[in-house]
């Protein structure tokens, strides 16, 4: 592992990655303490001690939205954004459908969409989240007037539009994709939140007697989630490998192909992305009712899509099972894979080319994509099950570790590729 980390820093270009994105994730840290004009951030102190969504959407923002700073949204908005357009291009709208299939061309069009679309959808989560901690936490916005409000709602929209270029500049000139590191960045610095709180509840002002149960808890807290990311970076590196023989064909007087590869599909190919679309998903039916207090529909949607509520575990699962089939099915087609087997004289051992191709394809998607999906589902609910049967507000549970591992296993596989077209030897070992 030492020689791997020296051998990084004697690539020049991977080395300047990877400190580009060291600066940008220091950007990030610094604007998470800027507050936004016009409030007085320690009265959400009082406010966010039991809050189960505001915990939540504190982790995810790294302890900015406690300090109510400019990064307070994160990069919620975008998300959300993204899914929209994702699921519009799905045939809803013709255009983006067909900008979907263009290619890199394309591909800007909807990003452009995309970052419009961040833009209102800000301003909007911008003006709820204002006026709903002004109202459940009274002394939060020192001037309520419009335009007090209206600078506050610019300076969180502008907050979230900084970070969306911040991670597109990671993505381009770092290493990793800026967006998730950005989020991992956040929950990392969500660990400190949490051994405090473990500690507050569990060592302090505790019984001379009492602090023997207290450190079996804390191991089997920690020995739980060592099997849990034990658990993850399995299923994120397990692949099925489906064989594919290449016929022998003449090409210019010599015999071409006859080679034997396999497709590699791995169990869970949509990574972390299903968990953040639902998480980010969630939020935004209880930030839109934040604008209608009193209302008998939106009371109940704050009641019971409270995070840890059953009712959104029920639907984080939903989603996430979802997202998993929809992300993963966007990332490999079938018919353009089976195509393109087809044009290039290959096909699977005991399976026709063409549709039949396809509809194996299709077929072993489905069950491997299942077993990712459940699995994500089983870990996003893990932290509600948790706070129900310990009491611990522990936010950093099992969504956490789940984006933080695969982040991690995807951005230590772009340092291997780099470090391996270098002819270096990289983090993993085939054996």
């Amino acid at each position: 592992m030492f020689t791997t980390i020296s051998n990084i820093w004697k690539v020049s270009d991977l080395r300047n990655r990877i400190l580009f994105t060291l600066l940008m994730i220091l950007v990030f840290r610094i604007g998470s303490f800027i507050p936004v004009p016009n409030v007085n951030a320690k009265v959400l102190a009082e406010f966010g001690k039991d809050n189960p969504l505001f915990g939540m959407l504190n982790t995810f923002s790294g302890g900015a939205l406690q300090n109510f700073s400019i990064f307070a949204m994160s990069i919620t908005p975008y998300i959300t954004a993204s899914i929209i357009v994702q699921l519009l291009s799905m045939g809803v709208i013709a255009k983006f459908e067909e900008w979907s299939k263009e290619g890199d061309a394309g591909r800007k069009r909807l990003g452009q969409i995309t970052r419009y679309g961040t833009i209102v959808l800000g301003m909007i989560q911008a003006f709820g989240l204002s006026v709903t901690f002004n109202n459940n936490a009274p002394g939060l916005i020192t001037d309520t007037s419009w335009t007090g409000y209206a600078l506050i709602t610019i300076t969180l929209t502008a907050g979230t539009a900084f970070l969306m270029w911040l991670g597109e500049q990671i993505t381009d000139k770092g290493i990793g994709n800026g967006i998730s590191i950005l989020i991992f960045a956040g929950i990392i610095a969500g660990v400190e939140n949490g051994a405090t709180t473990v500690y507050n509840t569990w060592f302090a002002d505790v019984e001379p007697e009492a602090l023997g149960m207290s450190f079996v808890k804390l191991a089997l807290l920690l020995f739980g989630a060592v099997l849990v990311m034990a658990a993850i970076v399995f299923v994120q590196q397990g692949v099925r490998r489906i064989p594919v023989q290449y016929a022998k064909r003449a090409a210019g007087g010599k015999q071409a192909g006859g080679q034997n590869s396999h497709i590699p599909l791995k169990v869970n190919a949509a990574g972390v992305i299903p968990v953040i679309f639902a998480s980010s998903l969630l939020m935004f039916p209880v930030t839109i009712s934040q604008f209608f207090p009193g209302n008998v529909v939106t009371d109940w949607i704050r009641a019971e899509l409270a995070f840890g509520r059953p009712l959104y575990v029920a639907f984080e699962v939903i989603l996430i099972i979802f997202f998993t089939y929809f992300y993963t099915f966007v990332q490999i087609n079938p018919v353009q894979l089976s195509d393109g087997m087809k044009k290039n004289g290959g096909f699977i051992p005991g399976i026709r080319p063409g549709k039949p191709t396809e509809m194996f394809i299709t077929r072993v998607m489905n069950r491997i994509t299942l077993s990712g999906a459940l699995f994500l589902a089983a870990i996003s609910a893990m932290p509600a099950i948790f706070m129900g049967a310990t009491g611990l507000n522990l936010f950093f549970g099992g969504t956490g570790l789940l984006i933080v591992v695969g982040v991690a296993l995807e951005t230590m596989k772009q340092v291997e590729g780099q470090l391996l077209q270098r002819h270096y030897k990289g983090f993993i070992r085939n054996r």
